[in-house]
């Protein structure tokens, strides 16, 4: 047996629709964890506390998602679930005082404008943290079906 022979490989087999599902979760958790850091880095916008608990758990899910599909572990759902479950009701709860459900001001971490203000809407209707909530529920949703999918 050659060496080639008993060296393990990644699959030359097309993906699966699970391996594409975990890409798709990755792709919406770049895109995400590099938006935040464009707000936060480039446009000079100081995170609220609840922006933060947020970027831990997406930063999080960015990179252990990246190693799934570099790995194909589809079984990658047992860990990033409740990474997606605690982001998720951190965005839901600033979602909800960003909508004045939850009548307590929102608490900033720094200087310039609150996440709460007009200037931190996407095309000027969409809010950050509802923003935030799709990204944590899509990750999610995509995640249950590679978890449904997986082999």
């Amino acid at each position: 047996m050659s060496e080639d022979e008993a060296s393990p490989r990644v699959q030359d087999t097309p993906l699966s629709s699970a391996v594409w599902h975990l890409l798709a979760a990755w792709a919406i958790s770049l895109t995400a964890t590099l938006g935040a850091l464009f707000i936060g880095e480039v446009m000079g916008q100081a995170p609220c506390n609840l922006c933060w608990y947020q970027r831990v758990f997406m930063f999080s899910l960015a990179l252990i998602l990246l190693v799934a599909c570099l790995r194909r572990d589809t079984n990658i759902w047992r860990y990033a679930l409740p990474l997606v479950a605690a982001g998720l009701g951190f965005a839901l709860y600033h979602s909800l005082h960003y909508a004045g459900i939850i009548p307590e001001p929102i608490v900033q971490c720094g200087a310039g404008p609150s996440c709460s203000s007009a200037g931190m809407s996407l095309f000027g209707w969409l809010p950050i943290p509802f923003l935030s909530a799709a990204a944590f529920s899509a990750i999610g949703a995509l995640l249950f079906l590679a978890r449904r999918r997986s082999p």
